[in-house]
């Protein structure tokens, strides 16, 4: 099942001649007649474009030091000052990152199991990641770095906001295993000046936050080894998307403060297939996450018409 729908987004990518375009009036259907998909029609106009940002400064609103190599990729100075002011709650389960703390379990499972597999390790181990390097961009406060060198991993977590970093290394500070973690108030491109590389590179629900997606992709892949690793999840720019992960969950719900959400900054999985294949990046599986409201957990589908996560590799040079 997952190879046919790689092989869709894969056809859908290399076919459609308006896919890469920066911005999309109109999304592409992420509908797979294999799969039985349930279809949507096309969204309406995406919201009026921000306002332009002024990088004059050498620090921003945060307090982070800006280097005149850093590209915007990474720092959208409207979504780092929106986290920076809610950096204290990352690990307030009931928060407003109670979503992602739902959901970590699901991610982590995905992660899991194709790691696993490409790296050959065993699943059932309680530490199955031992010897490898892995690196969490956008790590926020730590709530996935921290699962993931409980697992075994030597982990680097990064993160833009000054804010963020603080919170995670001082959670991290109250577990022995947790404490190995190196926190960086970093961008990956930075990271890739220093020529720092992992045999995994995950980033999770940030791609949505950042300014330009190609080139963010184009640092991660920098940073995984050949035959490296490369997971990333985000949210499909769908009408469905649209009305439950922003009007939904943001609105309605209030599961997330409003504004969390940009649906323009959507990627459909044909789009990021297409960015990670620029950037030397095969996608070998995706999976959808589905949101059951009777038992309150997540689980992975096929069903990619809102999140969706995509582990790839990097093509041997």
């Amino acid at each position: 099942m997952a190879s046919k729908l790689l092989n869709h987004c894969h056809l859908r990518a290399l076919c459609s001649t308006h896919v890469f375009s920066p911005r999309f009036p109109h999304p592409t259907r992420a509908t797979l007649t294999l799969l039985h998909f349930r279809p949507f029609s096309d969204a309406p106009s995406s919201p009026p474009p921000e306002k332009p940002q002024s990088y004059n400064n050498t620090r921003n609103d945060i307090g982070m030091e800006k280097s005149p190599t850093q590209t915007l990729s990474s720092l959208k100075e409207l979504e780092l000052v929106k986290f920076a002011s809610i950096a204290e709650t990352w690990w307030d389960s009931e928060g407003p990152f109670k979503p992602l703390h739902v959901m970590n379990p699901t991610r982590l499972a995905f992660i899991r199991s194709t790691l696993c597999r490409h790296f050959r390790k065993d699943p059932n181990s309680s530490r199955p990641f031992e010897g490898l390097k892995i690196v969490d961009v956008g790590c926020g406060g730590g709530i996935l770095s921290e699962p993931l060198a409980r697992m075994g991993a030597a982990v680097t977590g990064v993160d833009a906001v000054e804010k963020n970093i603080k919170i995670a290394r001082l959670h991290a500070e109250l577990d022995p295993v947790t404490s190995t973690i190196e926190y960086c108030c970093t961008t990956a491109e930075r990271l890739v000046e220093e020529e720092r590389k992992f045999d995994a590179v995950i980033s999770l629900e940030v791609i949505e936050h950042v300014a330009d997606p190609a080139e963010f992709c184009k640092s991660l892949a920098a940073l995984t080894i050949p035959d490296g690793a490369t997971v990333i999840s985000t949210i499909n720019r769908s009408m469905r998307a649209y009305a439950t992960a922003i009007i939904g969950a943001e609105y309605i719900l209030h599961w997330l403060p409003k504004g969390t959400h940009q649906w323009s900054s959507f990627l459909t999985p044909e789009e990021l297939v297409l960015i990670l294949e620029r950037a030397n990046i095969t996608v070998k599986e995706m999976a959808g996450f589905v949101y059951n409201p009777f038992t309150r957990r997540w689980s992975l589908s096929d069903d990619i018409s809102v999140n969706f996560i995509s582990f790839g590799t990097k093509n041997a040079q």
